[in-house]
């Protein structure tokens, strides 16, 4: 096993195009590229009319000439429905510049096992709309991947968003204007560090939802991150679990294994800071026999917590919440947890410890929110800290 920082293959053909017509020859590139390949891209701003995809390729790496630099345009794209997708690979590189505007996903990528993408922006130019494709970078499926230095802009459901893998790294990264800034889904393994997310409607989440066939993640460490006025109106198309997401919130671990969150800014997202809570909060019928609704081992430590007097959002579900039951006016708690706990499993959900102007409620959500409360000491202790992530090629 070999460690993966960035890996370093022997690039044995650098191919350059020429600006015209630049998809059709990236197109061809991208079927016929021999493995250990570099595709490097002109500096310019190029219309993309369809789907750029390749799959079964190993060792390639897709070179621009800067993010700001070198630009696919999706936005007269007329076939497809991602703008880039990359498939069942190994050791795959995209390095140096942007994807806009995308019909659906700028660029996905399933089932490779070593995946970096480095100074990659992947945007909506828009305003943030439903109509936006739902993901800006979309790795599912995949093992050891490292998302570095990389932007995210309107998506109508996560900016940056790894899902369904293990092993996996999200840092130096910005996120805005997107629903979920950055999202960790049904994944194990996974560290987020050194990121900033700001004008979303949620900044991180780290969810494990039902009906995949990845049932359980595990092990997330959410750290050094700038997460903070993430109140932006939610715009995502209805039916979609993070519609639900409330305006204001900072991070939302929901249904998560093994969190632990620690040494985060979190400030000036109106709801919540960070809420803890189950699957049943979505209000969404539990079909999967095998999936776990319950969160459990959050350790939330040494973060700073701050915002604005306030109240929270009056929208949708949750607003009607916080308006009609929970009624914090404008002492709205900086970390929430529902209260809705797996009498079958005695593992403490949440510890909480060191962060800087602590406050707490567990709102009973279970118990029609008979008996909330803000008392903190059940849950100040020291949780479990986990090792960093390691990536590897198996």
């Amino acid at each position: 096993m070999r460690q993966l920082i960035f890996f370093c293959c022997c690039l044995t053909v650098v191919t350059t195009f020429a600006q015209q017509p630049l998809y059709k020859q990236l197109q061809t590139k991208l079927i016929e590229a021999n493995n250990g390949d570099t595709i490097r891209l002109p500096e310019g701003t190029f219309s993309m009319p369809g789907s750029l995809s390749m799959e079964g390729k190993n060792d390639i790496v897709i070179l621009g000439a800067g993010m700001d630099k070198t630009i696919l345009s999706f936005k007269d794209q007329v076939t497809g429905a991602e703008g880039m997708k990359i498939s069942n690979g190994r050791h795959i590189k995209l390095v140096d510049f942007t994807v806009q505007d995308a019909k659906g996903d700028c660029i996905k990528v399933q089932q490779v096992n070593g995946l970096v993408f480095k100074n990659i922006k992947a945007e909506w130019t828009g305003k943030p709309s439903s109509k936006n494709g739902g993901y800006a970078l979309y790795p599912v499926q995949c093992q050891n991947v490292l998302i570095d230095g990389c932007w995210a802009i309107g998506a109508s459901d996560a900016g940056i968003y790894v899902g369904q893998s293990k092993n996996i790294i999200v840092r130096n990264s910005k996120a805005y204007h997107n629903v979920a800034g950055i999202e960790i889904e049904n994944s194990s393994y996974a560290d987020v560090y050194d990121n900033e997310a700001w004008e979303n409607t949620g900044g991180i989440l780290v969810f494990d939802l039902p009906d995949l066939p990845v049932k359980l993640g595990t092990q997330s460490r959410v750290f050094r991150n700038n997460i903070h006025d993430n109140n932006h109106i939610n715009f995502a198309p209805k039916g979609n679990i993070v519609a639900k997401v409330p305006l204001g919130t900072g991070m939302l671990l929901l249904a998560s294994q093994q969190s632990e969150v620690f040494e985060n800014n979190i400030i000036n997202n109106r709801t919540s800071g960070i809420s803890v809570v189950s699957y049943f909060m979505s209000e969404n019928p539990i079909k999967d026999s095998l999936y776990e609704p319950y969160p459990h081992d959050a350790y939330i430590h040494d973060n700073t917590l701050t915002r604005k007097k306030q109240r929270a959002t009056g929208r949708g579900r949750i607003g009607q919440m916080y308006r009609f039951k929970l009624k914090f006016g404008k002492d709205v708690p900086h970390i929430m947890y529902d209260g809705i706990t797996d009498e079958k499993n005695n593992t403490q959900v949440i510890c909480l410890y060191n962060n800087h102007e602590e406050t707490f409620a567990n709102i009973d959500a279970g118990n029609g929110f008979k008996n909330k409360s803000r008392d903190i000491k059940p849950y100040q202790c020291k949780g479990k800290s986990y090792e960093p992530v390691k990536l590897e090629w198996e």
